[in-house]
């Protein structure tokens, strides 16, 4: 069944070439496709297309399948088209003609349109909460392990005294700045692109302020023809945001991988958190790390992916945009996977608190050795060079006390201002607003 079959009916092939796994991805925004309907025809009865009649029967059956795509249970049945045909067939079948009614002043373009913001919004803030999550860890792993200093390196090279407290800082500090590029995002999507239709608005006297209100969006896409050039573009900025957060996961799994290894010893993995090895009995190998890695690194892809689909379009609707859906909507389960074994995984790493014992690492305090010269009166290159010959006949005897002071140093990591900043940007999202919205609608 298609909404605008006529007499003709489509080839086989053709037909299944074009729906494609769209009736798969459309499972994703089922309970969306219901949400968008019921303040669809909420507007439909304010502007007097439906009686009030007909919306209280439209909601109730609404609400049902809304509750019946929320449990898992929606189905889209054989030899239906897409979500938006499922919908109106199972009202159709209930209430008849009054069921037919739905689609007016809309397009399945502007439908899709809105389903997809409504989707991306909701997955977005339990992306949110996500890292949320992996950012208390980390905060509370660089104060348990402040004191414990560690190898810093440059070229992969032993460098200067760190700290396990500024190496899980570090990735805490990373996601603020990633999730403030997720809100610039998420203010991009969370506007109402429904009453556009086809791209070209309606000659019903469609009250676009209201859906707006109802679906608790900040504002809508108020050109209607910018609104339809939105698809896809949504997708990619949204998808350059959740790059942004493969990127910092990808490099803490790296580190978490190397300084897991023997030659490194930094850090140890429970053996319940390892898997071993068919012919080695002695491997306890970081698979969950390195699939982190490589999920991440294809989630990295994504924005180049929906990039090169929808580049060189014209402006209206081309049926590319079908296939960003195929890359886009899986992409948010998978970071939501990754983040939150990350976060299970970092609860659980044992850190090892005796690396200075290891004389490989001596060489590492030498500019802490010319800091303190420079601090008795001896100029910085005279203390620089005095230190270098030193090492260099095998003179060199380590002070391995860190006494780093100033603002996020390993002494002062200022994980106090760091999690201020994560606390202001998760404010700055409109969650509560979005949230009362949408129960409103489908509550009774």
């Amino acid at each position: 069944m298609k909404l605008w079959e006529k007499n003709v009916r489509e080839n086989p092939e053709v037909d299944r070439f074009t729906v494609g796994k769209d009736r798969e991805m459309d499972l994703y925004l089922s309970k969306y496709d219901v949400l968008g309907s019921m303040a669809h025809i909420t507007m439909l009865e304010h502007i007097g297309l439906l009686t009030n009649d007909e919306l209280q029967l439209l909601l109730a059956e609404l609400r049902k399948i809304y509750k019946m795509a929320d449990e898992g249970k929606f189905v889209i049945e054989e030899g239906i088209e897409d979500v938006h045909s499922q919908v109106e067939l199972m009202l159709t079948r209930t209430l008849g003609d009054v069921g037919k009614k739905i689609h007016s002043g809309r397009s399945r373009n502007d439908q899709v349109l809105l389903d997809l913001k409504l989707f991306t919004r909701d997955e977005m803030q339990q992306v949110v909460m996500c890292v949320k999550q992996l950012f208390d860890v980390l905060i509370a792993q660089s104060e348990r392990y402040k004191s414990v200093v560690m190898p810093g390196y440059t070229h992969l090279q032993v460098a200067m005294p760190s700290s396990f407290g500024l190496w899980f800082g570090a990735y805490a500090e990373s996601l603020v700045d990633d999730l403030a590029l997720f809100e610039a995002a998420y203010r991009i999507c969370n506007r109402n692109p429904l009453g556009s239709a086809a791209g070209y608005g309606s000659s019903f006297p469609l009250d676009r302020s209201m859906t707006t209100r109802l679906l608790g969006f900040d504002s809508m896409d108020y050109n209607v023809v910018y609104a339809q050039m939105g698809r896809g573009k949504m997708e990619r900025i949204v998808s350059f945001a959740i790059a942004n957060i493969a990127s910092t996961l990808s490099k803490l799994a790296f580190d978490a991988c190397l300084f897991n290894s023997q030659n490194f010893g930094f850090i140890k993995l429970p053996d319940q958190f390892t898997t071993g090895s068919s012919i080695m009995p002695h491997k306890k190998n970081p698979d969950v790390f390195e699939l982190t890695r490589a999920k991440c690194n294809l989630l990295q892809g994504l924005p180049q992916q929906i990039t090169l689909i929808s580049n060189n379009l014209p402006c209206g609707y081309s049926r590319d945009m079908q296939v960003i859906k195929e890359l886009f909507l899986p992409s948010f389960d998978e970071l939501k996977d990754c983040l939150q074994i990350v976060a299970m995984m970092m609860r659980e790493i044992q850190v090892n608190e005796h690396l200075l014992d290891d004389s490989r690492y001596d060489l590492m305090f030498s500019v802490e050795e010319v800091n303190r010269r420079v601090l008795a009166g001896v100029p910085f290159r005279d203390a620089y060079k005095q230190v270098g010959l030193e090492i260099e006949a095998g003179k060199f005897t380590p002070d391995k006390n860190v006494r780093h002071t100033h603002e996020g140093s390993a002494g002062n990591l200022c994980n106090d201002k760091i999690s201020v900043m994560m606390s202001n940007i998760l404010a700055s999202f409109p969650f509560d607003k979005v949230n009362k919205a949408e129960r409103r609608l489908v509550q009774e």
